[in-house]
């Protein structure tokens, strides 16, 4: 019966394996096939930005990869805005149609896309969008084009920014499960949510300040595009001024209710465009496909642009999280690479393992020696994320990054009151004196303690050296702008944390300058695997992508994120330079 058994289990498995080898040759052939009907562009085209995948600084798959991107639901922000420039000066192109209802990116990429466009327009081109309802950051990025135009059954969210925190004290007294935190910092919002059940003043104050100053930078911005006074768009996102068409358009932040057809007759009369014929829509990602092979930057010498997004973690790390193997050997690889003359390092992370942010700020160090660094910060370079940041010659935010949080911390699970309730009695035997070192199922001793917070502020202290050293001020100063306080780049700016106010091609083109370069091409670094390769490793075992999907089915949402939180605590290894709370802007 066994024998049968195996004999039937082994002839499925050998089925199933020649299917997926026969659907992945099927795919192979249908992509290199595709390949070679190159995408082409009509006359008269209008660019449709409509971005429904999640936006990442950088994708990452090489060219070359027939599968690059077919798993990965992505979109590279570095490849938006190189398509967008590209469109600038393609005489097929006639302008861009915004059509995005919900665009999934942070808000610093946001602005990157919406400075694009304004480039864009400067130009000569037109810009209109439609929407059929508006969310906060989709309308920020419409309100950029010549027209803007909302469903006569949408709406419209126009509120200001609000944050919200969880917090765990409760849980953790009705679960058992405690987390035993070792922090250093006046700022009790370092993991201040294991400690209470309510908002410090001080969180309060500085998540307060914060918010205020990103909805400032992003009220200029609106203020400009639509022609409104900063304060008059104040009263009306106090008032929900915007909240229907007929108020968005009374109020000034749209120009017309239209029905998408009304939406399209005025495309063709911008566009001159003939009212019998159907408009040419271009698809964003046809069009990225399109303006790969369109280099606005050439030259011999390069410059190189290392992507470091994501958690920190100690290990080799991937295109969502920041790992030292990774960064590292793209650092030594620019650094040994002739042709690449100056690096810039581009920092989207909210910090993580305090060991791997010096391991690569050491790294970071050693390259400056050799050719210049110049930072740029994407949506968040916080704790760690701006300790990796701080060895570089020069670094730029974004007016909406989020920097700062200059602060560590330690987090020990602790089972010994769940333990306790369900009637575990754990016992230790050891040889010596300290071998003995922790127990979930024990209380946690002043001496294992006093060894945690020993670690935590000397690394706190190596983090403010760090600090004082590449931002040339003293320790006591470091000191003064640390303690786990966050800042928006505005602020970073004005303190010194950071030097300039600018986006990526701000810092390429600092590097380049640095060096004397007028003419140059850009290497990217790292390359991940593609899809089909995780895929493949998947296959090999139990995928945990699968595994969390199902849970988060199950579950929900916000039960599953709340998981996740608690999950990200309990694998915490070591001392940690990370964001002291989960900021959830909405």
């Amino acid at each position: 019966m066994n024998f049968l058994r195996n004999l039937l289990a082994s002839i499925l498995g050998t089925l199933f394996a020649f299917g997926i080898l026969f659907v992945m040759f099927v795919i192979l052939g249908s992509l290199i096939g595709g390949a070679e009907d190159s995408v082409s562009i009509k006359k008269n085209s209008i660019l449709e930005l409509h971005m429904e995948d999640p936006v990442s600084d950088y994708v990452g798959n090489a060219d070359a990869d027939p599968f690059g991107g077919l798993f990965d639901k992505s979109q590279g922000l570095d490849e938006i805005l190189h398509a967008i420039k590209v469109a600038k000066d393609d005489d097929n192109i006639k302008g861009i149609s915004i059509n995005n209802n919900y665009i999934l990116a942070g808000m610093s990429q946001t602005q990157a896309i919406r400075n694009a466009l304004k480039e864009f327009k400067e130009g000569g081109k037109f810009v209109y969008a439609y929407g059929d309802f508006y969310m906060q950051k989709d309308y920020y990025l419409s309100s950029v084009a010549d027209g803007v135009y909302l469903n006569p059954v949408g709406a419209m969210d126009f509120k200001g920014l609000s944050s919200e925190v969880l917090f765990f004290k409760e849980l953790q007294e009705k679960t058992g499960i405690k987390m035993e935190v070792i922090r250093h910092g006046k700022y009790k919002s370092a993991v201040e949510p294991f400690l209470a059940n309510e908002m410090s003043d001080a969180n309060r104050t500085q998540i307060k300040e914060l918010i205020g100053s990103l909805w400032t930078s992003i009220v200029d911005d609106i203020a400009e595009g639509r022609n409104i006074s900063p304060e008059n768009l104040n009263i009306i996102a106090d008032t929900l001024g915007g909240r229907t068409p007929e108020f968005a358009k009374a109020s000034g932040l749209i120009d017309d209710i239209l029905f998408y057809d009304q939406y399209e007759a005025k495309l063709r009369e911008v566009a001159e465009l003939d009212a019998d014929k159907d408009v040419n829509y271009v698809g964003l990602k046809d069009y990225v496909k399109y303006a790969k092979k369109k280099k606005l930057k050439t030259g011999t010498d390069k410059i190189a642009v290392i992507y470091a997004q994501g958690e920190i973690i100690y290990g080799e790390g991937g295109p969502n999280v920041i790992g030292a193997d990774i960064i590292n050997e793209a650092l030594i690889k620019a650094r040994e690479d002739e042709s690449v003359k100056a690096i810039v390092l581009r920092v989207n992370s909210p910090g993580g393992s305090a060991l791997t942010s010096d391991i690569i700020w050491r790294e970071v160090e050693l390259t400056k020696e050799i050719k210049p660094v110049v930072v740029s910060m994407g949506d968040v370079a916080a704790s760690g994320g701006y300790y990796i940041a701080v060895g570089a010659d020069k670094i730029f935010a974004e007016p909406t990054t989020i920097t700062g949080s200059i602060g560590v911390f330690g987090v020990v699970p602790n089972m010994t009151e769940l333990a306790d309730n369900i009637g575990i009695n754990a016992e230790q035997v050891g040889t010596n004196k300290n071998s003995v070192d922790y127990s979930l199922f024990e209380p946690m001793s002043d001496s294992f303690r006093n060894r945690i917070q020993e670690g935590v502020e000397s690394t706190y202290n190596t983090f403010l050296s760090r600090v004082a050293q590449g931002r040339n001020i003293s320790v006591a100063s470091a000191d003064s702008l640390a303690q786990g306080r966050v800042w928006s780049g505005v602020d970073a700016k004005r303190l010194g944390l950071v030097d300039e106010l600018g986006g990526l091609e701000a810092a390429i083109n600092e590097a380049a300058s640095m060096v004397g370069l007028s003419s140059y091409s850009i290497k990217n670094f790292p390359k991940y695997k593609s899809g089909f390769e995780k895929l493949m490793e998947d296959l090999g075992g139990s995928s945990a992508k699968a595994k969390q999907a199902f849970i988060q089915e199950e579950v929900g949402t916000e039960i599953y994120s709340i998981l996740q939180q608690m999950k990200s605590a309990m694998d915490q290894k070591g001392v940690q330079a990370r964001m002291p709370f989960v900021l959830n802007i909405k």
